[in-house]
């Protein structure tokens, strides 16, 4: 299994002395002769597989489905350094308004198009959306590192995470520590009424909140009270200044999704924070996929799906008027 982590990890295939330098960086020490000898075992287990002798092996779709299976105890807290790690990456630079940033993927039928963005069109004039940015890509193009199927079309909305990257480049550090369902009413958030620890989770708490359609996301853009997406987080206290200058500039710049910040040392809608910080809401980003599929439509979500340039993303109001598939991708 650490084999074929270290393959997953290099993203293509590999030598045994490659892999052997992956392994001893997590810990594990491995001769090249020894991972050889594993490697031949994976080949007859369909689960890698000989490129050449230059290239080495590389994983199978066997050895991908192999590794997302096992071990679920090695995978708890995954979505936390995930988190961590998409934030780091980030390019975005706040001053310039360019970079990149997190974006989540949703993927629709070609001929629910215009429905999709009927229902969405309320939730972004709501502001219950991770701002007001939307990607939208046609068939064989690629979106947040998935390609786009034949008969679709992919959704980008910017991930609630892409506060945790700002924040990081303007010297902020963020807490993330739990994904959940909020309670608004009257525009308000009133109370969380549902909570997933990104430290203890090996899937993202909102998408799967929304497999499993417990949102409220189109009644709350319809009447202003709801259940919709949304993360805890924390932030140091001395930097709250900071932190809603940062707020400010994003919501110029179309990234609006700081729901709420709270009192140094003092709970946020019930929730504790520890000393010297300060509590921090967020909206999910995936309240607009949210709507979707609460009107019934069928879609597929990936929540955290990788960087995508600031530039690719439109702002909703400017392809809210498309109602044809062929007016709506972009390059």
């Amino acid at each position: 299994m650490a084999i074929l982590k270290a393959l997953h990890d290099i993203d293509g295939a590999a030598g045994a002395s490659r892999i052997s330098e992956v392994l001893a960086g997590a810990g594990i020490n491995l001769q090249p002769r020894t991972v050889r000898f594993y490697l031949l075992l994976l080949d007859k287990e369909g689960l890698t597989r000989f490129v050449t002798r230059r290239h080495g092996r590389q994983l199978t779709d066997r050895g991908r489905e192999e590794l997302a299976h096992s071990n679920v105890m090695e995978k708890v807290g995954f979505v936390a350094a995930k988190v961590d790690t998409l934030g780091y990456r980030m390019t975005f630079s706040l001053a310039k308004g360019t970079g990149t940033i997190i974006t989540n993927v949703a993927l629709i039928s070609k001929r629910d198009l215009s429905r999709s963005l009927v229902h969405m069109e309320p939730v972004f004039a709501r502001n219950l959306g991770m701002g007001q940015k939307i990607m939208i890509v046609r068939e064989g193009h690629s979106i947040g590192g998935f390609k786009v199927p034949r008969d679709s079309v992919g959704f980008g909305t910017v991930c609630s995470v892409t506060v945790n990257g700002v924040m990081l480049d303007q010297g902020v550090p963020v807490t993330s520590r739990f994904g959940g369902l909020v309670e608004i009413r009257d525009g308000e958030p009133t109370r969380f009424v549902e909570l997933i620890e990104y430290g203890g989770t090996t899937i993202d708490p909102l998408e799967a909140f929304i497999r499993a359609g417990m949102t409220q996301v189109r009644e709350c853009a319809r009447t202003n009270s709801g259940i919709i997406g949304a993360s805890f987080r924390e932030v140091p206290s001395v930097a709250l200044d900071d932190v809603r200058r940062i707020r400010q500039e994003m919501n110029a710049l179309g990234l609006s999704g700081i729901l709420a910040i709270g009192k140094p040392n003092r709970p946020l809608l019930d929730i504790p924070v520890a000393e010297g910080r300060t509590g921090m809401i967020v909206i999910g980003g995936l309240n607009p996929v949210a709507a979707i599929r609460e009107a019934g439509i069928p879609v597929d979500v990936q929540s955290l799906a990788g960087l995508e340039d600031f530039e690719n993303f439109s702002s909703f109001k400017d392809v809210a008027h498309w109602t044809k598939p062929r007016d709506t991708y972009v390059e």
